[in-house]
C-alpha cells in the first residue's frame, strides 16, 4: 500500500515542481515586461513634453513592445496549458494504483443508516483535527456540517494543544503547572513526567553557563521528591556542575544538551496527558486509516479469489473476516476470546458465556449443546441449567 502511495506522491511532486518553476518564470517574465514598458512610457512622456511629433524610431519601438507583450502572454498561456497534462497524470496514477471498488469488501449493512454513519465519520474527523492541534479547521468543519460539539469534549484537546505549543517553543511553565496540579494521578500511572520537566529546566540553567550556577543549585531542590526513583540521573546532573566554568558542551556531560530531549518531553507529555484525560495517543481516525492500509490489500485479493473460484458463500460479510489480518501491537486494544468448541471469535451477538463449573464457551455453542433442557459441560461431567450461564465481558 505504501508503495502505491509513493507512486502517486512522485507524480504529485512533479506537478508541484512544475507549478513552482512556472510561478518563478511567470513572475520574472512579467517583471521584465513591466520594466520594458515603463522605460518606453518615460520616452514617450519626454517626447510629448518637448512637443515633438512621434518619431519613426519610437513608432517601431512601440510596435516591438506590443509584439513582445503578445508573445510573452502567449508563451505563459502555453506553459500553463502544459501543466494541465501533468495534473491529469496524477489522476491517472491514482486510478492506476488504487482500486475504486473498495465498497465490495464492506458489508452493505454498514451504510444502512447513512445519516448516522456520516455523523460518526464527521465526529471522528473533528476529533482527529482537535487532537492534531488544527482547532480552526475543526471549528469550521463543525459549523459547516452542523455538528454539535460540546465544550466539555473540546476542552481537553484545547488544554493539551496549548501546553504542547508552549513546549515546542521550549516554554516549560504551562507543562510544569499542569504536572504539579495532577501530581497524584500521574504517580498512580507511574509517570516520570514531572521529574523530566524539572530535569529539562535544570539543563536549561546549565546551558546558561557559570552565571546560572547559583540558580541551578537552588532549583535542584525540586529533585528531592524523585531521589529514590531517579537517583542516578540526579547524580549525573549534579556532577555536571563541576564542568560549568568550562561549558557543559565541552564536557563529558554534553549529551545533556541534546535537542532530542525536547522531542522526548513532548512525546512523554502527550502520552501521559492522554492517559490521564481518557484519550488515546493516536486518534481513532488515524488508527482506523492505518489498519485499513494493512487490511484492504489483503481483503481485495481474497475477494478476487473468491469471485474467481465462485465461492461466494465463504464470506458472508457479517461480523467476521475470511482470514485473520495481522496488525501490529499498536492495533491491539482489547482481548479476544475464541470459542474452544466452534473455533470462532465471540462477538456482541455471540458473547462468551461462563458455565457454573468455570468453563467458558460461546452462546452459539451453548445453544447447540442443550439436550432435553439440560446442558452438559463439554469439558467436565457437570450438568447444569442453560440459564445459569453468565455472560463474560473481558
Amino acid at each position: 500500500m505504501m508503495e502505491l502511495c509513493a507512486c502517486v506522491e512522485r507524480e504529485l511532486d512533479k506537478v508541484l515542481h512544475k507549478f513552482l518553476s512556472y510561478g518563478q518564470h511567470c513572475e520574472q517574465s512579467l517583471e521584465e515586461l513591466l520594466c520594458y514598458v515603463s522605460q518606453l512610457r518615460q520616452e514617450l512622456g519626454s517626447a510629448a513634453l518637448q512637443g515633438a511629433p512621434l518619431s519613426a524610431t519610437l513608432s517601431l519601438v512601440m510596435a516591438q513592445c506590443c509584439r513582445k507583450i503578445k508573445d510573452t502572454v502567449q508563451k505563459l498561456a502555453s506553459d500553463h496549458k502544459d501543466i494541465h497534462s501533468s495534473v491529469s497524470r496524477v489522476g491517472k496514477a491514482i486510478d492506476r494504483n488504487f482500486d475504486a471498488q473498495l465498497c465490495s469488501v464492506v458489508s452493505d449493512s454498514v451504510w444502512e443508516s447513512r445519516e448516522k454513519q456520516q455523523q460518526i465519520l464527521q465526529m471522528a474527523i473533528v476529533e482527529h483535527l482537535y487532537q492534531q492541534g488544527m482547532l480552526s479547521v475543526a471549528e469550521e468543519l463543525s459549523q459547516e456540517s452542523t455538528l454539535n460539539v460540546d465544550l466539555d469534549f473540546k476542552q481537553p484537546f484545547l488544554e493539551l494543544n496549548r501546553i504542547l505549543e508552549a513546549l515546542h517553543e521550549q516554554d516549560l511553565r504551562p507543562a510544569l503547572d499542569w504536572a504539579i496540579s495532577n501530581r497524584q494521578r500521574l504517580l498512580e500511572l507511574n509517570s516520570s513526567l514531572e521529574f523530566k520537566l524539572h530535569r529539562l529546566h535544570f539543563i536549561r540553567l546549565l546551558a546558561g553557563g557559570p552565571d546560572k550556577q547559583l540558580e541551578a543549585l537552588s532549583y535542584a531542590r525540586h529533585f528531592q521528591p524523585f531521589a529514590r526513583l531517579h537517583q542516578r540521573e540526579i547524580q549525573v546532573m549534579m556532577g555536571s556542575l563541576v564542568y560549568l566554568p568550562l561549558g557543559i558542551e565541552n564536557s563529558p556531560y554534553c549529551h545533556l544538551l541534546d535537542a532530542r530531549h525536547w522531542t522526548e518531553i513532548c512525546e512523554t507529555f502527550t502520552r501521559d496527558a492522554c492517559a490521564l484525560l481518557g484519550l488515546s495517543v493516536e486518534s481513532p481516525l488515524s488508527v482506523s486509516f492505518a489498519s485499513g492500509c494493512v487490511a484492504l490489500p489483503v481483503l481485495m485479493n481474497i475477494k478476487a479469489v473468491i469471485e474467481q473460484r465462485q465461492c461466494t458463500g465463504v464470506w458472508s460479510h457479517k461480523d467476521e473476516l475470511p482470514i485473520e489480518i495481522e496488525l501490529c501491537m499498536k492495533g491491539w486494544y482489547h482481548s479476544v476470546f475464541a470459542c474452544p468448541i466452534l473455533r470462532q471469535q465471540t462477538t456482541d451477538s455471540n458473547p462468551p458465556i461462563k458455565l457454573i463449573c468455570g468453563h467458558v464457551i460461546s452462546r452459539d455453542a451453548l445453544n447447540k449443546l442443550i439436550n432435553g433442557g439440560k446442558l452438559k459441560c463439554p469439558y467436565c461431567p457437570m450438568e447444569q441449567n442453560p440459564t445459569d450461564g453468565k455472560r463474560i465481558i473481558f
